[in-house]
């Protein structure tokens, strides 16, 4: 009997057992389930959060874009250039009418003739601005001015006869409307003309550097005439491409001067030799003024120099020269078999010269450097 009610016991006891481990399992793969689902929502908010802070970027880029495509397009250049092409177009499409129509009242096969006009006086207006691209020379350029000019002039003349010829328009209508055909005929080619010059200058503006390059070979051409006419002779007689301006110049310095130098010439190098002389013979004291620094650096010290010859202190100082090893007392010992190391120099070991001592050596120092310069120089 007691054997059974422990095996029940025990039985219960295992079946208890199995339980609490079941329960630890089962809240075991919730809470696994649990964090998934959490990593999952974490995912799922900070991809979301990437998006929106993709999308906030983007919309930053693209406002940044605009602004510039927009800062771009409404730069000051770019406005008068348009505004320019418009005007010039607006000038067109109201000058051509009145023309055809009055060529056209003449006779039908005139009727082109307007568009040669105007065609004319475009194209020479286009002919100034690619003579201005290609730097040809001025009087081109001012050749196509004139064609402008005059195909303008014809083309205003007949559009104010045109507008004074209207019907049913009074004297002052008829005037107004001639005018006003007459300043439209000539305001396109002005336009554009004054396009142009703005742009001319402004790329001369632009380029500074090569601005001053000319005018500093304008310079130099006047300043020395001879030589630059021997230089371009030397390019001519060279090669085409083998011998370069600069080179060129510097030979012909050398042949026309003597010297290799470009800028230098016989007279300067004699007027630098004199001047170089006369420099080193002012630094060079005289007697009286070296004389003057000995004895100005003697009153300041402790030293004197007698006729003697030997210094003599005039106050206890210890000499120029100091014995770098301390002195020995008592009877030598013998010398050690193993070799002393030499003694080490320290600072303040040993006394600083004296004023007079300095001046003097740097008087000899100085009168060494000037013969030295002065025969240089020579």
């Amino acid at each position: 009997m007691s054997d059974y009610r422990a095996e029940r016991r025990r039985d219960a006891a295992a079946a208890a057992r199995q339980r609490r481990q079941d329960a630890a399992a089962a809240e075991e793969l919730r809470a696994a389930r649990q964090r998934e689902a959490d990593e999952r929502a974490a995912r799922l908010r900070e991809q979301q959060r990437a998006e929106a802070e993709q999308r906030r970027q983007d919309k930053v880029r693209l406002r940044a874009e605009r602004a510039a495509r927009r800062a771009e397009t409404l730069t000051a250049g770019r406005v008068y250039r348009t505004g320019t092409l418009g005007l010039v177009g607006s000038s067109a499409a109201a000058s051509l009418p009145a023309q055809i129509l009055h060529f056209g009242a003449i006779h039908p096969l005139l009727l082109p003739v307007p568009l040669a006009i105007e065609g004319a006086a475009w194209v020479m207006a286009a002919g100034v601005a690619y003579a201005d691209e290609r730097g040809l020379p001025g009087w081109v350029r001012w050749l196509l001015r004139a064609l402008v000019a005059t195909c303008a002039a014809f083309a205003a003349a007949i559009n104010w006869s045109y507008g004074r010829h209207l019907e049913g328009l009074s004297d002052a209508d008829a005037t107004v409307a001639g005018a006003g055909l007459a300043a439209v005929s000539l305001l396109g080619p002005l336009v554009f003309e004054i396009r142009q010059w703005v742009s001319t200058l402004s790329a001369a503006t632009g380029d500074e550097q090569q601005a001053e390059r000319r005018r500093h070979a304008r310079r130099r051409r006047r300043d020395h005439r001879k030589v630059a006419q021997l230089a371009d002779r030397l390019v001519s007689a060279a090669p085409f491409g083998t011998l370069d301006a600069e080179e060129a110049w510097a030979r012909a310095w050398e042949i026309v001067h003597g010297a290799a130098e470009p800028g230098m010439t016989p007279d300067l190098h004699r007027r630098a030799v004199r001047s170089t002389t006369a420099l080193a013979a002012a630094r060079r004291p005289t007697a009286a003024e070296l004389r003057e620094r000995i004895t100005a650096g003697l009153r300041a010290q402790e030293w004197v120099l007698p006729t003697g010859g030997d210094v003599v202190p005039i106050r206890r100082a210890s000499p120029q020269v100091a014995n770098q090893m301390p002195p020995t007392s008592g009877t030598p010992k013998k010398a050690p078999k193993k070799r002393p190391a030499p003694p080490r120099r320290r600072k303040g070991d040993t006394p600083r010269y004296s004023t007079a001592a300095r001046t003097a050596a740097a008087e000899t120092a100085r009168r060494t450097t000037v013969t030295a310069m002065v025969g240089s120089a020579r």
